[in-house]
C-alpha cells in the first residue's frame, strides 16, 4: 500500500519509528472478519471454537469473508457485518446506561453503531437514528428495520435542526465525519482522497457538530465522541477543546490489558481516550472518548428549549388498533400519516409527536402498511419487526434458492395448498417478507430498493451458517 508521505510522516511522529514499522505492516494484511449477532432475533451465545469480540459479547471473529449478500438471515437482520473496533460502543453502553434514557446517534449511517447501541441500551429506551445525507438516510432506515426493534425514530436532518428543535438526550453518539485514516487497509479510495488540509477541515466540522449536539445534552448526560482516524487534530485535541469550551468531565471506560487498546498520544493530554491501532487491537482505526456534561451549562440550555417547544399537537390520525397484526397492541399507538399506517410505542408518543411537528421522520416505530383501496399493503418494516403477529398470516418456510429468489425481487411460487391472500415467508424459522398469493401466482412483495441485485447463483454449500 502506497502512503501519503505527510501521512507517513505524522504517523511516526505520534507512534515512533518502530511501532510506525509495526503498524504500516498491519496495514498490508488482510482486515479481521466480524460480525454482531442480533439479539433480538437470535442467540447470542457462543460456538465452539469461535472467538468473541472481547468488548462487545454479541460480537464474533470470522475465519474468513463470506459472501454475506447471498445469506438469507442478513436481509432478515440476525445479524450486521461490522468490523469489531466499531463494536466498543456495546462497552461504553453497558457500562453507563443503567437504567432506561433517551439517546441520539447523530450521524448514524448507515447503522452499525445504531443497532450496536439499541441492542445494548436498557430495556425501556429510546434510540434517535440521525443522518443528514438522504440517500444514506434511506440505508439507514433499511438497517434500522431489518434490525427490527420498535423504540427508534430515524430522522433526515442537519445537526443544526436538532439544536434548533430544543430536543434533549440523556447520550448523545457523535460519530463524526472525518479523514477516514482508519479505513486506509478497506478503502484504498481514503487514501487517494486523504491530505492534511482535509484534516483540518473535518477539525472544524466537528467542532461545529459537537457544538450542535453539546446545546441537545441533557444535564449530566453523556457524549461519546468518536472517529475512525489516527491523528491527533481530530481526536485527542477536539477533546481538549470539548473540555475548554464546555467544562466537560472526560470519564473512563473499564478495559482490559489484553484487548491492547492505546490511549492518549497527545504529549500533555492524560485524559481517559480508547485507541484502536491495527497491528495492536484485533480491529481497525478507531478514536472514541466519554464526556459528561455538568448542571452548570444545562440551566441556559432549559431556558432555550421552553421557548421553542410551545405547544404538543394531539394525537391526529388515530385509529383502532384491533386490525393490527403485532403482538402487546396495548402498547402501541396506531397512526396514519397520508395512506401509510405506523404502530408508534404509547409510551414515547409525546416524542414521537414532538419529533414529527419539528424534523424530518424517515420512519419511527413500524410501517405496518400501506392502505390501497380497501386493502391495507403490509409493509417489509412490519415483516422483519419483533412485534410481529406471525399468527396474523399464513407462513411459507422457503429453501435457500427460494429465498434467494425472493430476496432479487423474482416472482414466487408457493405451495398449491397456499391460501390467498397476504402471506408471510420465512427462511430458517425467521421472516424475510411478505408475499400475495392470488392463486395461480404470487406477487413479490419484498421492496423493490432493497432487492438483490447481482446475477451470480450461489451455491448453498458457499454460506457460512452464522446463526
Amino acid at each position: 500500500m502506497k502512503l501519503p508521505e505527510d501521512f507517513e510522516r505524522q504517523m511516526q511522529d505520534l507512534l515512533g519509528t518502530q511501532r510506525y514499522e509495526t503498524f504500516k505492516d498491519a496495514l498490508g494484511q488482510m482486515p479481521p472478519v466480524s460480525i454482531r449477532r442480533n439479539p433480538l432475533k437470535t442467540t447470542t451465545n457462543g460456538r465452539d471454537g469461535e472467538e468473541t469480540v472481547p468488548w462487545c459479547p454479541n460480537g464474533v471473529y470470522l475465519n474468513e469473508r463470506p459472501n454475506f449478500t447471498f445469506d438469507p438471515l442478513l436481509h432478515a437482520g440476525c445479524y450486521y457485518v461490522q468490523e469489531a473496533s466499531s463494536m466498543f460502543i456495546d462497552q461504553v453502553l453497558r457500562q453507563y446506561a443503567n437504567k432506561p434514557l433517551t439517546m441520539l446517534d447523530l450521524c448514524a449511517a448507515p447503522g452499525g453503531k445504531s443497532t450496536a447501541a439499541r441492542a445494548a441500551l436498557p430495556a425501556g429506551s429510546l434510540l434517535f437514528c440521525n443522518e443528514p445525507m438522504h440517500n444514506r438516510a434511506q440505508i439507514l432506515v433499511e438497517n434500522i428495520q431489518k434490525f427490527g426493534a420498535t423504540d427508534v425514530i430515524v430522522t433526515n436532518n442537519y445537526p443544526k435542526d436538532y439544536r434548533k428543535a430544543g430536543i434533549t438526550f440523556d447520550i448523545i453518539l457523535c460519530d463524526v465525519p472525518c479523514s477516514g485514516e482508519g479505513m486506509f487497509r478497506k478503502d484504498e479510495g481514503a487514501v487517494a482522497e486523504w491530505s492534511l488540509q482535509k484534516t483540518d477541515n473535518c477539525q472544524r466540522l466537528q467542532r461545529e457538530i459537537v457544538g450542535d449536539a453539546w446545546e441537545c445534552l441533557a444535564e449530566n448526560g453523556l457524549l461519546i465522541y468518536s472517529t475512525c482516524t489516527f491523528n491527533t487534530r481530530e481526536n485527542e485535541e477536539n477533546i481538549r477543546w470539548i473540555c475548554s469550551e464546555t467544562g466537560a468531565e472526560v470519564l473512563p471506560v473499564q478495559t482490559e490489558d489484553g484487548w491492547n487498546i492505546t490511549g492518549s498520544l497527545l504529549k500533555g493530554f492524560d485524559k481517559p481516550v480508547y485507541r484502536f491501532i491495527p497491528g495492536w487491537t484485533r480491529g481497525e482505526g478507531l478514536f472514541m472518548a466519554v464526556l459528561r456534561k455538568g448542571a452548570a451549562t444545562h440551566e441556559k440550555q432549559e431556558q432555550g428549549n421552553k421557548k421553542k417547544q410551545g405547544k404538543q399537537k394531539g394525537k391526529n390520525g388515530d385509529l383502532p388498533a384491533h386490525n393490527i397484526p403485532i403482538l402487546r397492541k396495548e402498547d402501541f399507538d396506531i397512526t396514519q400519516r397520508g395512506n401509510d399506517i405506523y404502530a408508534i410505542p404509547a409510551a414515547w408518543r409525546n416524542e414521537y409527536d414532538t419529533a414529527s411537528r419539528l424534523l424530518k421522520v424517515m420512519h419511527a416505530g413500524i410501517k405496518v402498511g400501506t392502505l390501497k383501496g380497501k386493502d391495507m399493503v403490509p409493509d417489509q418494516s412490519l415483516a422483519l419487526s419483533c412485534a410481529l403477529d406471525r399468527e396474523a398470516f399464513p407462513n411459507v418456510s422457503l429453501d435457500y434458492a427460494e429465498a434467494i429468489g425472493y430476496l432479487r425481487k423474482e416472482a414466487v411460487t408457493l405451495p398449491p395448498d397456499t391460501p390467498c391472500g397476504i402471506v408471510l415467508l420465512t427462511y430458517g424459522g425467521h421472516p424475510i417478507g411478505f408475499a400475495k398469493n392470488i392463486g395461480r401466482r404470487a406477487n413479490n412483495l419484498y421492496p423493490q430498493e432493497w432487492r438483490i441485485r447481482s446475477t451470480h447463483i450461489p451455491d448453498e454449500k458457499t454460506i457460512t451458517q452464522l446463526i
